[in-house]
């Protein structure tokens, strides 16, 4: 039985002032209240940002829309967002598709737990298909399957992790119908890239992974699993779901047909999920088989650990899982990592509980990207961490509404403006926007109305989803655009998106890099973008 079958993977917009933005204005990166002060070392404060007039004008019209709602809310789906860097796909599917696929599969439904479980429909369950006929039964399972209604005054962190089980016996059969239905909502909000986490290979692991048991010596841990060809063999498992799900897909989408459906033209990548709550044989397991995964197979980039962090064995296990992932990176240099960290509170955990896990994914583990970071504040020594980050270039993935909703945290609490302050990358994510009922044009919408960010801030913040994204390839910006501003390298320097480019050296750049190619493409959107959204 897979993982996904026993136990799928657990885990707001207010009117905003915006300031009046001339022609001839600077737009710094960071706030003037973040500026360097001595005693913290900071990084030195980029320079100030051009405001192009074109960005001028497309600003004014952001602000003429504060008080039109659905013409806000168009604005946003509208606007090139890039790309969603922390996405779990399972998550990520819209409730009522779920229970569409449920009622398709010819599920049932506990009546007591409004949880699917496999046929036959017994004492205490029902078809799920009568939820097609049946409002009041739609309706219930649409509010335990997801954050629809839940108060918005209380603690969301369990019911959220909670619906993850209660849907996961139809998530785990469908790869490529989740995908299909996922893409098209990601093109609809005009984003052009997706990274998103799955379990590869979920049974073959913890088959291998009981087989070889645990050894405190990582190395000789390592050396049992690649003996005889094991580790490769659940690779190439994992490769044989991959093409079933891409079959799936294809097919869904109706991808090379005439009637092709929006996410065929959606440029995806995998990431590994390793399930943190697990026995350590088991979640090394998992992180070796979605290294090596990484470097076989171009569709998948990185790992990740996934459920709770706030569990009982994921923070006992804590230290042991970051120095597994630090080891694993010496093995599989190529592959990339981004870890869940910081996803903690005050009150949720205790507080020698709150000093440290963001640092050692960064120090130890080594992670290119952090998810969540919400406790940053919180840690022992967080400015050097801070610092480190903006220096590594590791960015931050920010799912507000996620992170709202499980730890209470939003507004002037969150530590998106420190982050900011500090020069450390920051991208906006959804996390798992089937659950949270919102995408990703709803994140940017409330990032401007609660931080007072105007176009260009935005603009920046969506250039940094595919900066930091794991695409191969030379980027089309030149040195750390976080610190210094997304400046184009010298090939590219006298092209204008939206036109022809004209240079060899730039025609080369685009051909050979899919980071490139997408971040030029996404500049050819901005510009049409700010010709249609003029004051």
């Amino acid at each position: 039985m897979s993982l996904q079958r026993r136990s799928a993977l657990s885990r707001r917009v207010v009117p905003a002032v915006l300031g009046t933005l001339s022609v001839l204005s600077l737009l710094s990166a960071l706030p003037a209240a973040a500026q360097p002060v001595r005693r913290d070392h900071r990084p030195a404060a980029p320079p100030p940002r051009q405001v192009t007039a074109a960005e001028a004008r497309t600003d004014a019209r952001l602000r003429s829309l504060r008080d039109r709602p659905a013409a806000l809310r168009e604005f946003f789906r509208q606007l090139p967002k890039g790309g969603d860097l922390h996405n779990h796909l399972s998550g990520a599917v819209s409730t009522e598709y779920l229970i569409e696929l449920a009622a398709e599969d010819g599920l049932c439904v506990d009546t007591a737990t409004l949880t699917a479980v496999t046929p036959p429909c017994g004492a205490g369950t029902r078809p799920a298909a009568d939820a097609r006929t049946d409002r009041a039964f739609h309706d219930a399972l649409v509010r335990a399957w997801s954050m629809q209604d839940f108060p918005p005054d209380e603690s969301g962190h369990d019911h959220f992790f909670d619906t993850f089980g209660r849907f996961g016996e139809v998530t785990w059969r469908h790869r490529g119908k989740l995908l299909a239905e996922v893409a098209d909502t990601v093109v609809r909000n005009n984003q052009s890239y997706l990274e998103t986490m799955v379990t590869p290979a979920s049974d073959g692991a913890k088959k291998l992974a009981a087989e070889v048991g645990w050894d405190d010596d990582l190395a000789a841990l390592h050396r049992r699993l690649v003996a005889g060809g094991r580790l490769d063999k659940l690779v190439a498992e994992a490769r044989k779901e991959a093409d079933d799900g891409d079959a799936e897909f294809r097919a869904t989408e109706r991808c090379g047909t005439p009637q092709a459906r929006p996410g065929c033209g959606l440029t995806v990548r995998w990431i590994s999920q390793a399930s943190r709550g697990s026995a350590p044989e088991r979640v090394f397991t998992q992180l070796a088989l979605g290294l090596r995964l990484a470097e076989a197979d171009p569709r998948f980039v990185a790992v990740n650990l996934v459920q709770p962090e706030d569990a009982d064995t994921s923070l006992r296990d804590y230290g042991l899982q970051m120095r597994m992932v630090g080891y694993l990176r010496t093995q599989y240099p190529k592959a990339h990592v981004t870890l869940h960290a910081g996803e903690l509170w005050p009150g949720l955990v205790k507080p020698q509980d709150l000093k440290f896990h963001i640092r050692q994914a960064v120090d130890v583990a080594r992670t290119e990207r952090v998810g969540h970071g919400v406790d940053l504040v919180h840690e022992d020594d967080w400015r050097r961490t801070a610092r480190t980050m903006a220096d590594r270039q590791v960015a931050v993935e920010v799912p507000f509404s996620s992170n709202a909703q499980i730890l209470g945290v939003k507004g002037a609490d969150h530590p998106f403006s420190t982050y900011r302050r500090y020069g450390v990358p920051v991208v906006l994510a959804t996390d798992d926007p089937g659950v949270s009922r919102i995408d990703i044009s709803h994140e940017y919408q409330y990032a401007a109305a609660t931080y007072g960010l105007r176009y260009p801030e935005l603009k920046d913040l969506a250039r940094a989803s595919l900066e930091y994204g794991f695409l191969p390839g030379a980027s089309l910006w030149q040195g750390n655009p976080t610190a210094k501003g997304y400046q184009p390298v010298p090939a590219c320097r006298a092209e204008h998106p939206g036109l022809p480019v004209r240079g060899a050296a730039c025609r080369h750049l685009l051909a050979d890099s899919a980071k490139a190619r997408l971040e030029w493409h996404q500049e050819a959107a901005f510009a049409v973008f700010e010709r249609t959204h003029r004051s």
